[in-house]
């Protein structure tokens, strides 16, 4: 195997800039573009699907995006054990990622078009097929890149350098994404509020795919992963996985954290226009904000979880995301000027950001390398699948609330809703946490490698 330079690693992170960038559309502007406040109908934008509650609360984009993620989840670990399986010449991840990115890239632009130029149930069948495809297409690319991480990073601290290059440009793409409402007021007036948001996706769409490429023919699998495909079938392997305590630990803390952090990134549009009060484009300045903050702490989260552990900074991080999100409930009702109140969210946010940007995917890395060392079989991407079923089903409950509790009451009551609920949430993830065994975990690791040292 060849020694993983920091040339690579960038390469490698490119990919997670591309993925980073769709998803970031997708989450931080679908609820914003067909469930638009008074503020963007009267800005020009149209209605193109069923508005309001339908069934006992729950409204059609919630319904959907529910379901999208359902599906997403179901897929997940059938795709991670067709990527452990793999036995294709190019190694067990790539061929996936190369097939892959461009369709991915190009129906992220097809969610945003609508068939019909008014409310339409024709509107609301095509948004639940293309966002049934957005997922899948996001499951191919992203399951398989997300397991080469632990082959990236052959120990725990290495792991923590390879997550925080990936770190960096998630929240890079997912800063790019806020661009949309900028980009597209260059557009607004020629081609009208929804086509603008259009243009500016396939734009945006365009640049996330040659990213997403960049790996896929700048890294060679075999020269740095273990190719050697699993022999376990997919809802097998998915048992043996959930089978594994700390695993299953993680994970249930993971299934909060993500309920509350997807409420709090599908309500931040709108918190800055209705709570703060302040415009659209504000968004990427406040986010970029956020970034630029996240990276300055990047260093010392890199450094701290290699000498304190990764399990003590989740929690902290956990407990500090929880007043920050408890902090939003009351955006604008402090008597703070509306860029101020913008800025100190951005900026507390910052620092679990930093901390969550890094260190969950390098827990799941150790527990997969640990469960390797112990089973003798190799099944990175079943882990990261699981882990991101987890993700997901957080993602769909989340969406379901978001869209149901945001119509509660008047002048933004339900949306400080969730930005409380999101708050007790994450304290929730927090606390489940605190019964991860990680010394067990990075004591399985060493003792495999002082073997393995022992063996040669």
């Amino acid at each position: 195997m060849k020694k993983v330079t920091n040339k690579v690693l960038w390469q490698f992170a490119i990919g997670q800039l591309g993925w980073s960038m769709l998803s970031g559309i997708v989450s931080n502007w679908l609820v914003f573009f067909y469930m638009p406040e008074s503020s963007e109908t009267d800005a020009g934008q149209k209605l193109f699907i069923t508005q309001g509650s339908i069934f006992l609360g729950l409204t059609v984009i919630g319904i959907i995006t529910a379901i999208g993620r359902l599906f997403d989840a179901v897929t997940d670990p059938y795709i991670a054990s067709k990527s452990d399986r793999c036995r294709h010449k190019d190694g067990r991840r790539i061929p996936f990622m190369r097939a892959i990115a461009v369709p991915f890239a190009a129906v992220t632009v097809l969610i945003f078009v609508s068939p019909v130029s008014e409310v339409s149930w024709v509107n609301n069948g095509m948004l639940l097929v293309t966002l049934l495809l957005f997922y899948l297409f996001m499951t191919i690319y992203c399951t398989p890149y997300n397991a080469l991480l632990p082959e990236l990073g052959k120990d725990p601290k290495d792991r923590i350098n390879v997550s925080t290059y990936i770190s960096v440009t998630f929240f890079m793409g997912t800063a790019f994404s806020y661009l949309v409402p900028n980009i597209a007021g260059f557009f607004r007036d020629s081609v009208g509020y929804a086509n603008s948001f259009r243009i500016t996706i396939g734009i945006l769409a365009a640049v996330a795919a040659v990213c997403m490429l960049v790996p896929v023919f700048t890294i060679k699998e075999s020269d740095y992963a273990d190719t050697t495909p699993s022999e376990t079938p997919a809802f097998a392997s998915l048992a043996k996985t959930f089978s594994n305590k700390e695993f299953r630990k993680f994970v249930y803390s993971d299934i909060f954290y993500w309920v509350a952090l997807t409420m709090f990134q599908t309500g931040l549009s709108f918190y800055i226009t209705t709570l703060i009060g302040l415009d659209a484009d504000k968004t990427f300045i406040l986010f970029a904000t956020m970034t630029a903050m996240s990276l300055v702490f990047y260093a010392p989260v890199n450094i701290l979880a290699k000498k304190l552990g990764k399990k003590k900074l989740v929690i902290s991080a956990f407990i500090f995301f929880s007043l920050v999100f408890l902090f939003t409930a009351f955006a604008g009702k402090l008597g703070l000027p509306k860029m101020v109140n913008g800025l100190m969210i951005a900026i507390f946010a910052s620092i679990p950001m930093a901390v969550l940007g890094i260190l969950p995917q390098a827990i799941v890395a150790d527990v997969a390398q640990a469960d390797g060392i112990k089973t003798g079989e190799s099944r990175e991407g079943m882990f990261f699948a699981a882990r991101t079923f987890a993700m997901k089903m957080g993602q769909a409950l989340a969406m379901v609330l978001f869209t149901s509790i945001k119509g509660i009451g008047e002048n933004g009551f339900g949306l400080r809703i969730t930005a409380a609920a999101a708050a007790a949430l994450c304290l929730i993830g927090g606390l489940i946490l605190g019964a991860y065994d990680e010394r067990k975990v990075t004591g399985v690791i060493a003792e495999g490698a002082q073997q393995k040292t022992e063996e040669q």
